[in-house]
């Protein structure tokens, strides 16, 4: 049973930082691409970053780009997005995603197995 908690989320003032954490149980860790994805009230939800299973490939979407980092500890089974200069835009539920393959990917269907998400919420 593949199971992704994710914490970290909460409430910061724009301009702040916040650190996202998503640990991992029930697969073998290095094995698969991971993601961050969020999703805002009456929006769909977005890719924010991903990494190959190795951690050396990562992708970072536009709208964050310059301002989140993705990284991950295979030997902690954990993947991290560092949020730094936090926008009011940034405010939505975050989503931790583990994917099928090892190579790098940024649409959701290619994630079957989603943590239940963490709120983040920037005040202006």
């Amino acid at each position: 049973q593949v199971q992704l908690v994710e914490s970290g989320g909460g409430l910061v003032q724009a301009g702040g930082s916040l650190r996202l954490s998503c640990a991992a149980s029930g697969r073998s860790s290095g094995t698969y691409a991971m993601g961050w994805f969020r999703q805002a009230p009456g929006k769909e939800r977005e890719i924010v970053a991903a990494c190959s299973a190795t951690g050396r490939i990562t992708y970072i979407a536009g709208p964050v780009k310059g301002r989140f980092t993705i990284s991950r500890d295979n030997a902690k089974n954990t993947m991290y997005l560092q949020m730094n200069t936090l926008k009011a835009e940034d405010t939505a539920v975050y989503y931790c995603a583990s994917s099928g393959s090892d190579g790098l990917e940024i649409n959701p269907s290619s994630y079957p197995y989603w943590g239940q998400g963490t709120q983040v919420t920037v005040s202006s």
